[in-house]
């Protein structure tokens, strides 16, 4: 095999993973960022006076 051919096969395949690397980092992040905004809204609809009380009479 030639070294040359070699060492653009291993660049490509470095590269390759590289930028897998940084997708899912970057998907990651983006699934981070949404979390919060959903414990933030969720915090923000809670009603501490609802659900105190059960009526379970016929």
């Amino acid at each position: 095999m030639d070294i040359a051919a070699l060492s653009t096969g291993m660049s490509q395949a470095s590269l390759a993973q590289a930028v897998s690397v940084k997708v899912l980092s970057m998907a990651k992040d983006q699934a981070n960022e949404q979390g919060q905004a959903l414990v933030q809204m969720m915090e923000k609809s809670v009603q501490p006076h609802l659900g105190g009380q059960l009526d379970i009479r016929a």
